[in-house]
């Protein structure tokens, strides 16, 4: 996917200037020590805690319901 292109199935349920660009959200988020929406389960996007020790518990809970 180009970085001009808007992604129009983007998971993230924030509304934000970059929802839909992914390369500027991800330039955003790791700015900031962070992971974007589209790192993280349906369930812990809407959390909207986009840190790693929050990435890893939502990664484990996703793994631990297979």
């Amino acid at each position: 996917m180009s970085c001009e292109q808007k992604h129009m199935k983007c998971p993230c349920t924030y509304d934000c200037e970059n929802r839909g660009k992914c390369c500027a959200c991800l330039a955003y988020h790791v700015h900031k020590g962070q992971f974007p929406a589209c790192f993280f389960s349906e369930e812990g996007e809407k959390k909207y805690n986009r840190n790693f020790e929050t990435l890893l518990e939502d990664r484990k809970r996703k793994s631990d319901a297979v």
